[in-house]
C-alpha cells in the first residue's frame, strides 16, 4: 500500500496537478458566459474531467518525450522519469489512460466536442517537440491552454462563436508570455543542446520586452472581450485587477535576476486566473 501511495504522490508531482488552475479558470469563464450562468451539473462535470484528463495526459506526454534531455539538464534532472521514479512505460500508459479518458468525456458532452478532440490532443502533445524546430514553441503552449475556453463554450452550446476566440487569443498570450519568461532559466542549457526558444534565440532581456508586449496585447484582447460580452462594473474590474497583478509579476522578476520566477510562473499566474474567473461570474450575477 505505501508502494502504491508513493507512485500516486510521484505521479501527481510528475503532472503537477496543481497547475490545471491555469487554464481551468478560463474555461469555467467560457462555460458561465456560454450558459448565461450555471449549466447542468452534468456538464460541468465533464467538462471538469476533459480539463484534468487533457492536461494530465500533455503533462505526462511531455515528461515522457523529453526523458533524455530532462536527464541531461542540471534544472530537471531530479523529474521522477530521469530520476528512476517512474519508467517511461508506465508514463506512457498514463499519457494513453488519460487521453482516454479525455475523449470519452468530450463524448459525453456532445458530438462536435468529440469530432475534435483528436484536435486538441495534437496540439496539447505536439508541443513537447517544438522546442527541437522552432523558437516559437511559447505560442504552441499558448494555444495548448487557449483552447481550453474555446473548448468549454463548444461543450456548452454544441457550436463555436467567434467572440470566445477572443478569449482564446488573450490566454495564448499570456500562457505564451510567461513562457517566454520562464524558459529564460534554461538558456545556457538550451544554447548548448540546440533547443530552441526565444530566449535562445533573441537573449534573455530581448526576450523580456517580447514577454511584456505579449501581455500588453493580452491586455487589449481582455479589453476587446468585455466589450463584445457588455461587462459591467464587476467585469471591467477583473480585467483591471488582472492588469495590476500582470504587472506585479513583471516587476518581481528581471533579466539580471531570475530568483523569484517561480513565484511569478505558478503563484501569480494561478492567482490572475482565478481573479478572472470571480470577477466575471460575479459581473454575470450581479446582471441577473
Amino acid at each position: 500500500m505505501q508502494g502504491i501511495l508513493s507512485k500516486i504522490r510521484t505521479t501527481l508531482e510528475m503532472i503537477k496537478w496543481e497547475h490545471s488552475i491555469f487554464a481551468l479558470p478560463f474555461a469555467l469563464t467560457a462555460m458561465l458566459l456560454a450558459a448565461h450562468g450555471l449549466p447542468s451539473l452534468r456538464t460541468v462535470v465533464w467538462i471538469l474531467v476533459a480539463m484534468v484528463a487533457a492536461r494530465s495526459c500533455a503533462m505526462a506526454f511531455n515528461r515522457w518525450a523529453d526523458a533524455d534531455l530532462d536527464a541531461a539538464n542540471p534544472r530537471t534532472r531530479s523529474r521522477a522519469i530521469p530520476a528512476g521514479l517512474l519508467s517511461r512505460q508506465f508514463v506512457l500508459g498514463f499519457t494513453v489512460v488519460t487521453g482516454l479518458i479525455f475523449v470519452g468525456a468530450a463524448a459525453e458532452l456532445n458530438r462536435l466536442t468529440l469530432y475534435l478532440s483528436p484536435v486538441a490532443l495534437l496540439v496539447l502533445l505536439g508541443y513537447s517537440y517544438m522546442k527541437r524546430f522552432t523558437n516559437l514553441s511559447h505560442f504552441v503552449l499558448g494555444l495548448a491552454l487557449g483552447l481550453a475556453p474555446a473548448a468549454a463554450w463548444i461543450a456548452v452550446r454544441g457550436s463555436l462563436d467567434a467572440r470566445i476566440l477572443v478569449l482564446t487569443g488573450a490566454v495564448t498570450l499570456w500562457v505564451g508570455g510567461f513562457d517566454v519568461l520562464y524558459a529564460c532559466q534554461d538558456y545556457e542549457y538550451d544554447c548548448g543542446a540546440g533547443l530552441r526558444s526565444l530566449p535562445q534565440t533573441i537573449g534573455i532581456p530581448a526576450a523580456f520586452w517580447g514577454a511584456r508586449a505579449m501581455h500588453l496585447v493580452m491586455l487589449a484582447l481582455l479589453i476587446w472581450f468585455g466589450q463584445l460580452f457588455h461587462f459591467e462594473l464587476a467585469g471591467w474590474l477583473g480585467i483591471g485587477a488582472v492588469a495590476g497583478l500582470l504587472t506585479y509579476e513583471h516587476a518581481i522578476v528581471s533579466p539580471r535576476d531570475l530568483r523569484r520566477l517561480n513565484a511569478a510562473f505558478f503563484t501569480m499566474n494561478g492567482v490572475i486566473a482565478m481573479v478572472f474567473l470571480c470577477f466575471v461570474a460575479a459581473d454575470l450575477w450581479l446582471r441577473r
